[in-house]
């Protein structure tokens, strides 16, 4: 590209990514592993197995139960110990089931590899992805099947994968980039196959001038199809699914709308990893790399992890705690769009890209003062929504004005209260109006008359 776009608004957090240099470590085979059903956004998946049964590595553990939904795989040969609950990283009790492993690691078939994906069906290929249950691995972990299936009355001509990984502290996707570049393009290619698109990007922030050149160099090579590397600025959230269309695009994902609507599919690049191993090798999704780091950790790294490996003992790879540190707050994920844990029994998930640990002394307690009036959350705000005149809104529940003022275009992504001098807890109001609003709309439209049954 002859211009590199940025998108409004946005931050410059400090990026501590101190993890970037260390290549990915395979993590050891563990004894118990709680994986749990629901690893994606839409429907839990319907269990497969019952306590008492053996699983191979590999072999399906839940199938989709609606649309949108996943396959979950189990991480290791063994015994189902248990189907029960977990907690998960946002808090929620989630369903799982618990696997004893024999320590044997035994794989069960797999399946068979599409060596000639150039010439397969594009129904077959993502049929292919859904039974290797691939899901977003960025972070919302929508199910790739589903996104890769272009809704009615709409037609798509790019495909955007997302290498950006804006979030600081977190370097998983940056050293997956440099150590399986091949891989990576393999996925993207067969995506696009599946869409049926033409024009493919990866977008990549410039502080990744290493990723930027060898995928530059591996893409020039793979030639068919071609696939355009796009450095970007630097700027949080320039991995947003709306700001990485426009910066790459320059289209406008309207209000209320979806990539869809401007002829757009974005991918994020450790899942389209996935959909390379799963096309190529016949391996389903049952393991991630996750960057674990921060200040109290000796060890800072990037692990290759099976799903349902404890955050604990993800902790102790990284070499434990320094002498004398101590854990102040454990976050899933990075510090702007993260969820605290109370919990080192919550298990990795398919879409645990990081987990980062926090020293006391580097906890920021939000005061909640009166606003101010600056204006500062207005010109950071990559929505380019008002979160200050929102956020007394929500304080006075008028969360009908909230929706009138579009509160639910927030992405949450945190650069409001980043920058905010009176230390508002922002985000956690927009959260509030956004799931108050979503009860209202969800009751609406189960009051709306519904039209019998055989009208169109």
């Amino acid at each position: 590209m002859s211009k590199i776009f940025h998108f409004y608004g946005g931050v410059h957090p400090q990026e501590a990514k101190v993890s970037r240099g260390t290549p990915i470590v395979d993590a050891p085979l563990y004894p118990l592993y709680t994986v749990p059903l629901s690893m994606h956004i839409g429907a839990p998946a319907k269990p497969l197995v019952k306590a008492g049964d053996t699983v191979l590595r590999g072999q399906p553990l839940g199938e989709p139960a609606s649309f949108v939904s996943s396959y979950v795989h189990s991480p290791t040969s063994g015994k189902v110990k248990s189907l029960g609950m977990c907690l998960g990283p946002a808090g929620t009790q989630l369903p799982c089931v618990v696997i004893e492993a024999d320590g044997e690691d035994k794989a069960a078939d797999p399946m068979p590899p599409l060596a000639d994906w150039r010439n397969a069906d594009p129904a077959i290929l993502r049929q292919r992805v859904a039974e290797a249950g691939i899901v977003g691995m960025g972070g919302a972990a929508f199910p790739t099947p589903v996104k890769l299936s272009i809704p009615p009355g709409k037609s798509i001509d790019t495909l955007i994968i997302n290498g950006v990984e804006c979030e600081p502290c977190l370097t998983a996707d940056h050293r997956l980039m440099l150590e399986s570049p091949r891989m990576i393009l393999e996925g993207v290619a067969i995506a696009a196959r599946i869409l049926g698109v033409k024009n493919i990007f990866i977008g990549i922030e410039n502080n990744k001038p290493d990723a930027i050149a060898l995928l530059t160099r591996e893409a020039a090579a793979f030639s068919d199809p071609a696939i355009q590397v796009v450095p970007l600025q630097v700027r949080y959230p320039q991995g947003a699914e709306k700001q990485l269309i426009y910066a790459i695009t320059k289209r406008q994902v309207p209000s209320g709308g979806l990539p869809a609507d401007v002829h757009c599919v974005v991918q994020n690049i450790g899942s389209s990893h996935a959909i390379g191993e799963a096309v190529l090798k016949g391996e389903p999704l049952y393991q991630r790399i996750t960057t674990v780091t921060g200040s109290p950790l000796a060890s800072p790294g990037n692990w290759r992890f099976r799903v349902g490996t404890s955050y604990g003992e993800a902790l102790k790879l990284a070499g434990g705690l320094r002498p004398g540190a101590s854990i102040g707050k454990m976050i899933s994920g990075g510090p702007m769009m993260g969820m605290a844990v109370y919990s080192q029994e919550v298990p990795v998930m398919k879409n645990t890209s990081g987990i980062l640990v926090m020293a006391p002394e580097e906890i920021f307690q939000y005061t909640s003062k009166a606003c101010l009036r600056c204006g500062r959350c207005n010109d950071a705000c990559p929505m380019q929504l008002m979160p200050g005149i929102l956020s007394v809104q929500i304080e006075n529940e008028r969360f009908d004005d909230a929706q009138n003022w579009h509160v639910m275009d927030c992405i949450e992504c945190g650069c409001c209260a980043f920058i905010c001098p009176a230390g508002r807890p922002l985000v956690q109001h927009m959260r509030r109006a956004k799931s108050e609003v979503g009860a209202k709309l969800r009751a609406q439209k189960a009051q709306k008359p519904q039209p019998p049954k055989g009208d169109k």
